[in-house]
């Protein structure tokens, strides 16, 4: 996996539902429910109190992060986050998609969360570009420790990519 320097971010391919993590991020839909992708890997992995623990915390807007035990994942808890669907980039995809990493940050913060293992947020249905939502993830995330960084008590960020092509995608923006 590869490391940056300003932020302790970590690219690889993987089952982000398999991840030793304090918190993983699931990509939700704004009712935080069970669907597709990487939100249904995660609601099937965690149990259905998972599903449970979420009813009381939605609608979830845009950007924002909520957060619940993990239950049956080997993470401790799930910081849910809700992507921009994209529109073509001109509906204000771009300062959604960072706020959806930055917010899950926060939270993972303020619970005084250790290590955090996000997904490629928006890339899935919602069909944002994937080297444009690459750089977007990896510039949030070195913003949010350039403004952080040192009093968040977070010491690894993993981007874990479902196939090799995302993989790819985010340890190039990572480099770049």
């Amino acid at each position: 996996m590869a490391r940056t320097k300003t932020a302790p971010i970590r690219v690889g391919a993987g089952d982000i539902t398999k991840q030793p993590v304090d918190a993983i991020v699931n990509a939700a839909n704004p009712q935080l429910a069970p669907g597709g992708g990487v939100s249904g890997a995660i609601h099937r992995a965690a149990g259905p109190e998972l599903w449970r623990a979420c009813q009381p915390l939605a609608p979830c807007p845009t950007g924002e992060a909520r957060i619940t035990p993990g239950f049956a994942l080997p993470a401790r808890f799930v910081i849910h986050t809700v992507g921009p669907v994209w529109r073509g980039g001109l509906e204000g995809e771009e300062a959604a998609l960072r706020r959806a990493y930055q917010n899950s940050l926060s939270l993972a913060a303020e619970y005084g969360l250790e290590s955090i293992a996000f997904p490629a947020i928006s890339t899935g249905i919602y069909g944002y570009p994937l080297e444009e939502a690459a750089r977007v993830a990896v510039t949030a995330i070195r913003d949010w420790f350039a403004d952080h960084g040192t009093e968040a008590s977070i010491k690894e960020v993993r981007i874990v990519a479902f196939d090799e092509r995302t993989a790819r995608a985010f340890a190039h923006a990572l480099n770049s």
